[in-house]
């Protein structure tokens, strides 16, 4: 565990490892990402294309920020928006989904959730869902098993959250990748919840 409640190797060279091995995965396939971000505000994307030949499987990514883009750009449903907000398992599924089609990806991986300081949503901080959806129509998501100390320095929590964000939805596709997405996306990959699909 690291000091600050959430697993050890999460940080910086965790996300480099874990897009090096999510990009080798995808050029093994002959397969292609695309990349939808909210509370990571295009960490995702920075960590896919730091590594090296990237460009052979990366295809391009939305920083979705405001609540209108995902509706708009990645084509999350505005009733969905509109009873429920952006920070739910749903909404990462279907800016998963939205941004694998607009980018025209083989897969799609997305993040949404509540970096702080305040709450969004009538969600705490350190809420965080990911997602990916596979070319076979699948999309897989999962709740961030994050802890956050409410007496923590805002700055650093914030920042937690997100670098955690980043390790937590290359982990996820990683995993799919390696089960072949599809027909075992109910299974519970990295001890984080993974959100029945609905």
């Amino acid at each position: 565990m690291s000091p600050h409640g959430g697993r050890a190797g999460l940080d910086g060279a965790g996300q480099v490892d874990e897009a090096v091995r999510a990009l080798g995965l995808l050029r093994e396939r002959g397969e292609t990402l695309a990349i939808a971000e909210s509370l990571t505000g295009g960490l995702v994307a920075a960590g896919v294309t730091a590594v090296a030949g990237a460009s052979r499987a990366f295809r391009g990514s939305v920083t979705a920020y405001a609540t209108e883009l995902k509706r708009d750009v990645l084509g999350v449903d505005g009733t969905l928006l509109a009873e429920r907000g952006a920070v739910d398992p749903e909404v990462a599924r279907q800016m998963a989904r939205g941004v694998r089609r607009v980018l025209g990806a083989d897969w799609g991986i997305a993040t949404t959730g509540v970096a702080g300081p305040e709450p969004q949503d009538g969600q705490p901080v350190g809420t965080v869902y990911v997602a990916v959806a596979g070319p076979d129509g699948s999309v897989a998501a999962a709740r961030l098993p994050l802890e956050v100390d409410p007496e923590g320095n805002p700055d650093r929590v914030r920042a937690r959250i997100r670098t955690e964000s980043v390790r937590g939805v290359l982990e996820l596709l990683c995993k799919l990748l390696i089960e072949n997405a599809g027909d075992r996306v109910g299974n519970r990959p990295g001890g984080m919840d993974v959100c029945s699909p609905e």
